[in-house]
């Protein structure tokens, strides 16, 4: 793939290709040897194969934050983007794999972050929005941020006192916050079942939602 997308680019006349690199190390010196005005690299890649772009990315903003950085990938889930973009979206893009056919689109991806701008794919931005619509209708949003820090705790399998110890609160302030809980979540009482473990449960759906 990495030959491809060189001879691909070598056939647009605004991008010249000065390296082309087989993992991270190599990547990062052909940086330094190089200095290239955009770094075009796989969200994968060796040693690990785990998030070596990313993780690339990340580096490069320390040591060279006037670079910019175009990641490829096949994940459509909006959590690989935003550990992208969070140390700053200027000069960072994201863009699908099954995009880089489309040269005018690759090549719109790299002119935006070697102007200082970003790129995040359409697919990406149509499931953070799904997401944030989600997040949105869960009841989750009802909950207050210490009803939230109560629900935390109570994931973590913690009793009421382990709470109040935790949150420096009395007992019976927390009583009240796990009551207020199941109330905003609509956990009534049912025979054989725990409301403790049924909002626990709404509350890991939420969290662990793409």
């Amino acid at each position: 793939m990495r030959e491809g997308l060189q001879r691909l680019l070598e056939l647009d006349g605004e991008v010249e290709v000065v390296a082309g690199c087989g993992d991270l190390d190599s990547l990062l010196q052909a940086v330094e040897s190089e200095r290239p005005d955009v770094v075009l690299t796989d969200i994968r890649m060796p040693p690990d194969s785990t998030d070596e772009g990313i993780r690339a990315a990340r580096a490069l903003r320390e040591s060279h934050p006037e670079l910019g950085v175009v990641v490829l990938s096949q994940y459509s889930e909006p959590a690989y983007a935003l550990a992208l973009l969070e140390t700053g979206s200027d000069r960072r893009a994201y863009l699908l794999k099954d995009r880089v056919d489309d040269r005018s689109q690759l090549v719109g991806a790299i002119r935006s972050v070697a102007e200082g701008g970003s790129y995040v794919d359409p697919k990406v931005v149509e499931r953070l929005v799904k997401a944030k619509s989600a997040a949105e209708r869960s009841p989750l949003a009802e909950l207050t941020p210490r009803e939230l820090d109560v629900l935390r705790e109570m994931a973590q399998g913690a009793n009421n006192a382990a709470i109040a110890e935790a949150l420096v609160v009395t007992e019976r302030s927390v009583e009240k916050y796990v009551h207020s809980i199941f109330a905003k979540l609509g956990l009534t009482w049912e025979e054989n079942v725990n409301r403790r473990v049924k909002a626990v449960l709404v509350y890991l759906a939420a969290v662990d939602r793409p």
